[in-house]
């Protein structure tokens, strides 16, 4: 999906720590981190689960909640073990 106006401008510093939410009001998790492709997510107190989500997924901004253009079900395709991220050295 493309990104609309509420969308074009915005510094991605200001979206962490703010609630990822889907089309369907599903909640995505806290955005933790941002890279140039992706926005990170957390889900969960104890078993947590992280999600790496296209940045250009991204539909709306209002200030409490990011929008994503998914259903929380069509987020679970960008569920990742952290542990695939870690360095090689580690």
């Amino acid at each position: 999906m493309s990104s609309n106006d509420s969308t074009a401008k915005y510094n991605p510093e200001d979206i962490i720590k703010k609630v990822a939410r889907g089309l369907d009001g599903g909640h995505l998790g806290e955005i933790k981190d941002i890279s140039h492709d992706y926005v990170i997510t957390e889900k969960g107190v104890i078993d947590k689960d992280r999600f790496y989500i296209p940045r250009n997924s991204i539909i709306h901004l209002d200030g409490q909640y990011v929008w994503f253009g998914m259903t929380e079900d069509e987020a679970k395709q960008y569920k990742k073990d952290w542990f695939l991220f870690l360095p090689s050295s580690f």
